[in-house]
């Protein structure tokens, strides 16, 4: 995000908070040729080679079938190959099944999920695939049954208010749901995260959501109310996370659950991360983390003792929360122009990619973090987000300390948060990273060579967030024209949710109406 709350909402008056200006930017960016936009994207060969090695047939496999040089593998011929036992391993290996499973990519469809009269922000998969969660604006929050025909397990009204849902995170066993809101125009308000919750220790199922206030919510998923309504189903019981030094009342952009359920971390317009306890029941750390609002925080691993986060100030900022020191960063990643809008760690430690909103995603090792930050001009140009294109001078800026291992371009970050993902380890060996675009395509991309090998089209309106099912070719697009619509490997004509050409809509309300998270 570029700035606070109001950022993403036209200006309107009479707010308990102000915003300000931050436009990111570093010194001394560099003015390169046009060609760079033309440029083939250079990948770090460190990065191209372990990519290949998690999604490629192993030396063994490959041997097996040729002795020269390197060509495709019909899956005819490792199917083949492992039941005659070519390889003498007696079954494929997790980088012969990933190759197997990437060459049929979901991109056959789409077929409707669910078709809303408001704008689509959240579609995102639980751990294991079996649900489905969508968030819309208008107060709505759905959860489906990815196992049953796509039917409505949950139906969630957040409160008697208008809302936005624009942020999700999963947790491994599916058993709570949190999820907060930022103010709108002639007070509406609106979901800004939406997270699956595990709390193993609790005795019932929740999710949470939070309001201007910085309060997060919890509200019971798995119970056999079917229809949630705020405080009149279902009390949404609420968690604190301001402060008495607090000067006024800031709001909550990002929210993740650390892995074991037991501590939730936020980012806000604060321009801090805040963690809470969730046994406890308090804020245990509080970070001054940038010098612009947090867009993004999210943790490293499965350990959770490693969070990055991204903020407007186009930093973003690795924190152990190990070391003694936890209010410094054990490292500054540079490299972007302008605000982050969304960080996906690859779960391992050391790689992670970012999206931003000077149109491109970066891919980043902590190894080659920097234990300072470099100094930071104005940019050279002004522009906002929200209702603006990216000027066309910018294209051609370069980051003189750029710490990226590769950039990709091609997809579009206007007026919205649009995020980025890692495609699945189980069926692709993470050999893609994937994204929503504000010019109605989803993008996905070659790791291992920076080039795009598919764009989706089909929605009339920004996509903002897309979900890759963890085992199975299915894909899931949410887009501002209201659907909700899902992309398989195989074509089936006769499902009557097949979408066909020319059933798109523009933005349901209009762009002039449309408030901007």
């Amino acid at each position: 995000m570029s700035v606070s709350t109001l950022k993403y909402c036209l200006e309107w008056p009479n707010m308990p908070w102000k915003r300000k200006m931050h436009h990111g930017g570093t010194s001394q960016q560099e003015q390169v040729g046009p060609s760079l936009a033309d440029e083939v994207c250079a990948i770090d060969e460190e990065v191209s080679h372990l990519t290949r090695l998690k999604s490629e047939p192993s030396q063994r496999t490959r041997a097996s079938f040729y002795t020269g040089q390197k060509r495709p593998i019909s899956t005819f011929k490792l199917l083949s190959g492992r039941e005659s036992n070519c390889s003498g391993m007696g079954r494929f290996s997790s980088a012969d099944c990933s190759y197997t499973l990437r060459k049929h990519l979901p991109v056959k469809g789409p077929w409707c999920v669910d078709d809303m009269d408001s704008e689509a922000y959240i579609s995102q998969f639980s751990t294991d695939g079996s649900l489905l969660v969508g968030g819309f604006r208008g107060s709505h929050i759905r959860i489906y049954n990815a196992e049953k025909k796509w039917k409505i397990h949950k139906d969630i009204t957040c409160k008697r208010l208008r809302w936005t849902v624009s942020d999700i995170a999963l947790s491994p066993d599916q058993r709570y749901l949190t999820f907060f809101q930022l103010p709108t125009p002639r007070g509406r308000s609106r979901v800004l995260a939406l997270v699956w919750l595990v709390l193993n220790q609790w005795r019932i199922d929740v999710h949470a959501y939070s309001s201007l206030s910085p309060t997060v919510h919890i509200v019971n998923v798995q119970n056999a109310v079917r229809e949630s309504h705020a405080n009149i189903t279902e009390i949404h019981e609420g968690l604190e996370f301001s402060d008495d030094d607090d000067g006024f009342s800031f709001g909550i952009f990002s929210v993740k659950f650390s892995k074991d359920g037991r501590e939730l971390v936020v980012g806000n317009n604060n321009e801090s991360i805040c963690i809470y306890d969730l046994g406890a029941s308090k804020v245990t750390e509080r970070i001054h983390a940038h010098v612009a609002d947090v867009n993004v925080v999210t943790f490293a691993d499965e350990t959770s003792d490693v969070l990055y986060s991204g903020s407007d100030d186009s930093l973003c900022k690795v924190w152990d929360r190990r070391c003694h020191k936890r209010q410094k960063p054990v490292g500054v990643l540079t490299g972007h122009l302008d605000g982050i809008t969304f960080i996906d760690s690859g779960g391992d430690g050391h790689y992670f990619i970012s999206n931003c909103k000077d149109q491109t995603i970066k891919l980043w090792d902590l190894r080659k973090m920097s234990s300072t930050t470099k100094d930071c001009t104005p940019k050279s140009y002004e522009w906002d987000y929200r209702w603006m294109t990216y000027p066309s001078e910018a294209r051609y800026l370069k980051h003189p300390y750029d710490q990226s291992l590769a950039t990709f371009r091609g997809h579009s970050v206007l007026r919205t948060l649009i995020r980025c993902y890692f495609s699945p380890m189980h069926s692709t060996g993470q050999r893609y990273i994937y994204t929503g675009s504000s010019d109605q395509c989803v993008y996905i991309y070659d790791v291992a060579t920076g080039n795009v090998v598919e764009k989706l089209r089909w929605h009339g309106s920004i996509i903002r967030d897309c979900s890759w099912h963890p085992y199975l070719p299915t894909f899931v697009s949410s887009s501002w024209d209201g659907y909700l619509v899902r992309w398989e490997a195989t074509e089936d004509d006769k499902d009557p949710s097949m979408l066909k050409a020319g059933k798109q809509r523009m933005h349901p309300e209009g762009y002039q109406l449309s408030f901007v998270l």
